[in-house]
């Protein structure tokens, strides 16, 4: 149904196991490590899914949210783990093509009554309302840590490309990276803090 690229990461020296136990720790240099990884591949494998460069930064962001919260299910007895990314990726990409197809292609501008919204939309619904909720918690972030993970996660830019386009340190970028998927992690998981 859907073809990923034969594009395979750079071979990384961290164990894969060690790498998942500490996302599922809530580490943020994890959370990076693994963005570093396989962001790329993510956003490649959505953009020749999806039909715009937006739609594809919004299903590779969901994607690593999904990653992010799903760690802990990782086991490298049963697979490869870029094999697991891509297949979390494969399935977030056709339950979003699945959705777009229930749903009629509306016009600019249009949109269904709220009470003939069917019900296979629910779960879109809900996934919006996710999406919101985080990209409202990135705005609250400090500048450089707001900047950094939206061109990581939602422009597809790899940390070194971000490191050239603010002309800042790799190290100060990755930082960065770390400290806002912190608060992030945090403000999400306590949607009652205030920032």
């Amino acid at each position: 149904m859907l073809e990923m690229s034969p594009f395979e990461p750079p071979p990384n020296s961290e164990d894969d196991l060690d790498l998942m136990v500490r996302v599922s720790a809530g580490e943020p240099e994890a959370v990076a490590a693994l963005y570093d990884r396989f962001g790329a591949l993510v956003f490649q494998a959505a953009r020749q899914v999806l039909n715009s460069r937006a739609e594809a930064e919004d299903a590779s962001q969901e994607v690593f949210v999904r990653l992010w919260r799903t760690a802990d299910r990782y086991d490298p007895e049963r697979a490869k783990l870029v094999t697991w990314v891509m297949l979390i990726c494969r399935r977030h990409l056709i339950d979003r093509l699945r959705r777009r197809s229930v749903r009629p292609d509306l016009g600019a501008g249009e949109g269904p009554a709220l009470d003939q919204t069917p019900a296979a939309d629910a779960h879109e619904v809900a996934d919006s309302g996710e999406r919101e909720r985080i990209r409202s918690r990135i705005r609250e972030l400090p500048s450089l840590q707001r900047e950094v993970i939206e061109r990581a996660y939602l422009k597809g830019f790899t940390l070194r490309e971000i490191s050239e386009q603010l002309r800042t340190p790799l190290g100060t970028v990755k930082s960065a990276l770390s400290r806002g998927l912190g608060r992030l992690r945090d403000r999400l998981e306590d949607p009652g803090e205030v920032a």
